[in-house]
């Protein structure tokens, strides 16, 4: 059977599809994120999509379902934690450290400014700067999970790294 002929709907073939992509899938949702269990679980309810939509997915583009999928899902969980970086802005850690409080308030304020700025990204620039600086991958590997040429990649994150240190300086 040739690729154009495959079936998702074929248990050998699904499983295939998801030995293949699920890892990148999971690492991908993972690092913008941050909760393993969020990404495996955003994963997981893209491949039940998937399967309920077998017969009308082509075996060549599944794998740009899966990662539309659970960017979807993501972006729905972004409002969440944005929630969530808005109250911890708001409330200051009372533990002790050995490092003195000016310092500590320095780094708080830091990482606040810096996921920020990383948040405030256009969001094709944040998905390249992310699977870069926090999934580790190269231009190629990003150029082929989000569907694009390496060059493409490469200004994506040259325009990131401009923005960022527009907005945060020369710290990063």
């Amino acid at each position: 059977m040739t690729e154009k002929q495959k079936s998702i709907c074929d248990e050998k073939t699904f499983k295939i599809i998801f030995d293949n992509h699920s890892e990148v899938i999971t690492n991908f949702i993972y690092y913008k994120c941050g909760d393993l269990k969020q990404a495996e679980d955003i994963t997981q309810d893209a491949f039940v999509k998937l399967w309920k939509n077998c017969r009308k997915v082509l075996f060549e583009k599944a794998k740009s379902f899966l990662m539309k999928v659970a960017q979807n899902a993501f972006f729905n969980e972004l409002n969440h934690k944005k929630v969530i970086l808005k109250y911890n802005q708001q409330s200051f850690s009372s533990i002790q450290y050995e490092y003195s409080p000016h310092f500590l308030l320095e780094e708080k304020e830091f990482m606040i400014k810096l996921q920020h700025s990383i948040a405030e990204l256009p969001q094709k620039q944040r998905e390249v700067f992310l699977l870069s600086r926090k999934d580790k991958k190269t231009y190629k590997e990003i150029a082929e999970i989000i569907g694009l040429t390496q060059k493409a990649v490469e200004r994506r994150m040259h325009l990131a790294l401009l923005e960022l240190r527009e907005k945060l300086g020369r710290a990063i």
